[in-house]
């Protein structure tokens, strides 16, 4: 069993937040809220209004961050253990109590050194609390304040960040279209920040992806700079694409129908390997999807339906040489036909 040991502050202190005082109503309402999203209870409903409460007042937004952070650094701890040492719904007649101590505490936390916490964060944890995100299957668009208009693929998780100097999009998984907005006297430049480095949009139309150790921009109208967290930035125009890493940029790409297919709920394979097809189409079916090495490279050409991936599964011994075995709804292998 994980344990943690927290050093509890006896002294008067208030409740910190990067430093800075907070209420103890701010500190107790961040213990709720971060209670009720840790629970996996919460519902769309309550997430809009946790948004809301982040908005209200400055002091939410900066007790977020912190706790957000702070609670980063117990990802050795399970999601269900620190729920069980912060829930309201504990039986015990002093949990309020207890929950809002530790709460207190994590925030007391910030008065020694709690910097540079966002990078060691789960992913789990990230897309859990994003501000924007989509389940397996999902797409949702949104439009921000500035008239910049989203729209999230599958599995997709994003936070947005907009203060007096930039309007900063962080996207913590997945992928997106973004349509950025062109506000009258708008001089705050409008970055898309990944783990591999940041994308500015120089009045454009594109999509970003985060892939395990990359990003790849596609740029559909205009331009976009790119630069890579260790490497120079690079100007990508109209009709291009590049994948890049936090080290560098890989080879420059002319984008086809594919780039975009799935803002229409197409998948389309173009003379596609069946291994490479069957990963992809896997972003958008919950459970496990699995490709025989036997017939991994078979090749096929085709335009789906993404809205339907039973469908898509179904119509597959049609093209190509194999059956679909099915174990259950969530456990799926291509193999050859016998």
């Amino acid at each position: 069993m994980t344990s943690v040991n927290i050093a509890v502050n006896t002294c008067k202190t208030p409740p910190l937040a990067h430093g800075r005082a907070i209420s103890e109503d701010t500190a107790n309402a961040a213990a709720d809220w971060i209670t009720l999203l840790m629970s996996g209870e919460a519902t769309e409903d309550d997430r809009r209004r946790w948004l809301q409460w982040r908005k209200d007042q400055p002091d939410h937004e900066l007790a977020w961050q912190h706790i957000e952070a702070v609670t980063g650094r117990f990802k050795s701890l399970p999601t269900q253990a620190a729920y069980q040492s912060l829930s309201p719904l504990a039986q015990s007649a002093l949990a309020a109590p207890k929950r809002r101590k530790a709460i207190r505490t994590l925030l007391w936390f910030g008065a020694v050194g709690m910097t540079g916490t966002l990078a060691t964060r789960t992913q789990t944890w990230q897309q859990t609390v994003a501000d924007y995100r989509t389940a397996t299957g999902e797409q949702r668009s949104l439009t921000l304040d500035d008239g910049t208009r989203i729209t999230l693929n599958t599995a997709s998780a994003i936070n947005v960040r907009f203060d007096h100097k930039q309007r900063l999009v962080r996207l913590i998984s997945g992928e997106m279209m973004i349509t950025t907005g062109h506000a009258g006297g708008e001089a705050r430049p409008f970055i898309i920040e990944t783990a591999e480095g940041k994308v500015r949009a120089l009045g454009t139309e594109f999509t970003v992806r985060q892939r395990d150790g990359s990003t790849t921009v596609t740029v559909l109208e205009s331009k976009v700079e790119v630069t890579p967290v260790y490497a120079s930035r690079y100007l990508l125009n109209a009709g291009k694409g590049i994948t890049f890493t936090r080290d560098g940029l890989g080879e420059l790409v002319s984008i086809d129908a594919q780039s975009a297919a799935w803002m229409r709920q197409q998948i389309i394979a173009d003379n596609v390997r069946l291994a490479d097809f069957v990963a992809d189409l896997s972003r958008y079916r919950a459970g496990v999807m699995r490709c025989d090495p036997a017939v991994a490279d078979l090749r096929f050409s085709g335009v789906f339906p993404l809205g339907d991936t039973d469908r898509i599964l179904a119509m597959l011994p049609n093209t190509l040489p194999i059956q679909v075995r099915t174990r259950t709804r969530y456990w799926v292998t291509l193999e050859a036909a016998t």
